[in-house]
């Protein structure tokens, strides 16, 4: 598969991050505020490692580091996003495996 598979997922949860973030900035309005910083956190770290997968086909093992840290989006900014929106934290039990993901896959470029 062509490393630069990874452009295009970037390109994808670049958007949707953007999206996610507007909404969050605009529209979003929880009856506990708190959920309005976590889903700050979601779309922070969601952003940041979207960023980080452009540069993935530049990476040793491009395919293990950008399946990381879209793993790392999908569990943790995603877990997140649903937490936020539910107001419910029942739902936040794979954030951890997120967060592993996300320093699975920067431990990666060690390598």
């Amino acid at each position: 598969m062509d490393p630069r598979i990874w452009h295009k997922v970037a390109g994808f949860s670049g958007m949707a991050a953007l999206g996610l973030g507007t909404y969050g900035a605009h529209a979003f309005k929880p009856k506990n505020p708190t959920y309005k910083d976590v889903w700050h956190t979601a779309s922070l770290y969601h952003l940041v490692h979207t960023a980080a997968l452009v540069a993935a086909p530049l990476a040793t093992h491009p395919h293990i580091f950008g399946g990381l840290l879209t793993t790392g989006i999908l569990a943790f900014s995603g877990t997140c996003y649903a937490v936020a929106y539910l107001e419910d934290r029942t739902y936040s039990k794979l954030a951890p495996f997120g967060g592993f993901a996300f320093i699975a896959g920067w431990a990666t470029l060690l390598f």
